[in-house]
Parts: structure tokens; sequence; C-alpha cells
């Protein structure tokens, strides 16, 4: 999976603005839950990530995906460096 390859890189470098802004959106894609959200919200910057990227992975290819267009709507510059590319199919039902 495209994440797992970019986990490390993704950790190191997204800012604590754009994770809480992926959490949002997350949250309003019902990607994660309330439960999720809440308990990504007392951890350190590094630990978030973590949450996020491994949270969303373990959810499957159209969780992944939702991630990865979120990312590119918030931080194109990251996504683009990630060269994570979202996957157009997953929204075209």
């Amino acid at each position: 999976m495209k994440l797992m390859s970019v986990r490390t890189q993704f950790i190191n470098r997204v800012s604590e603005p754009v994770l809480r802004t992926l959490l949002d959106k997350l949250l309003e894609r019902g990607v994660i839950t309330d439960d999720e959200m809440d308990s990504a919200g007392a951890l350190s910057r590094a630990d978030k990530a973590r949450m996020v990227i491994d949270t969303v992975r373990k959810k499957g290819s159209e969780a992944s995906a939702a991630l990865i267009a979120a990312l590119r709507e918030v931080d194109s510059c990251l996504s683009t460096e990630l060269n994570l590319i979202p996957q157009l199919s997953v929204y075209e039902e």
C-alpha cells in the first residue's frame, strides 16, 4: 500500500496545522470516528501523524484514498513530494 511506503516521511514532515485539518476532513468524510478524533487531540505532533496514517491505512484502500485526497487539498506540496496521487476511481460512483 502506498501509505506504508511514505509513512516515515509523512510522520517527519507533516505539520500540526495540516494534521488538525486532515483530522477534520477525515471526520467529515466518515473515515475516522469521534473517538479516534478525540484520542488524537492529546497526542504530540509525531504521534498524531502516526495515529492518522496507521488508523486510515488499516481501514483499507477507500480510507487511504480519502486521506491522500485530503492531503492533496490541504498541503499539495507535501502530497507531491511524497508522490501521493489520489485514486479518482474511488470517487466515481
